[in-house]
């Protein structure tokens, strides 16, 4: 690669954004190409988690409306202030899971109030070298989200967001990869496009 990238996978939950990140940092760095993978959540899981330990069914019934957005943008931004920080220290790539238009996308799905103060506060985050959005049909997605294991999606929300990153003025610039082809096809696509960025 001839110069450090951020690359940034985005999609709707189920669309293999965290399976392919990590396994193209794994990639570039198997070709020398010192890679490191960064999931930038919101943290979900661990409201989620906190909520049931306390009687609650989710992070959303356990903070409220109006406190749940904030809280995830916030644990949002400092995840992808640290990834930011280690990309430009140690000068190498990053293969980022989700970016900024990921949480926008979810709040305008849920109706969040807070949503156009977040997209604001997010403009200063830079935007990556190469940007693919990885389409999968929402019902193929929620049927990957169920074999996890680990939490469930309603087709609803997964066609919302699905909806809404199509609608984000920017997505005419991402790169569009066809996530419900194999595994190893994904992966090839992928390469080719991050290798077309490299050699600008």
């Amino acid at each position: 690669m001839a110069r450090p990238l951020l690359i940034a996978l985005v999609g709707i939950d189920g669309s293999g954004k965290s399976t392919q990140a990590r396994a193209l940092a794994r990639r570039l760095t198997g070709r020398g190409e010192p890679a490191r993978y960064f999931e930038n959540a919101g943290g979900r899981p661990l409201w989620n988690r906190l909520a049931r330990a306390l009687g609650r069914p989710d992070g959303v019934a356990l903070f409220g409306r109006t406190l749940y957005p904030l809280l995830e943008a916030t644990t949002r931004a400092a995840a992808m202030g640290r990834t930011v920080l280690w990309c430009r220290l140690t000068g190498r790539t990053g293969v980022l899971d989700r970016w900024t238009w990921c949480q926008h996308v979810i709040m305008v799905a849920r109706g969040d109030r807070w949503r156009r103060l977040v997209r604001a506060a997010y403009a200063g985050f830079p935007r990556p070298d190469v940007v693919c959005f990885l389409a999968v049909p929402p019902a193929v997605a929620q049927a990957r989200v169920l074999a996890r294991g680990i939490d469930t999606e309603e087709l609803a929300h997964l066609d919302a967001l699905d909806a809404g990153y199509r609608s984000l003025p920017e997505f005419g610039s991402f790169v569009v990869v066809d996530g419900d082809r194999p595994p190893d096809e994904v992966a090839a696509a992928l390469d080719r496009v991050v290798a077309a960025q490299a050699a600008r």
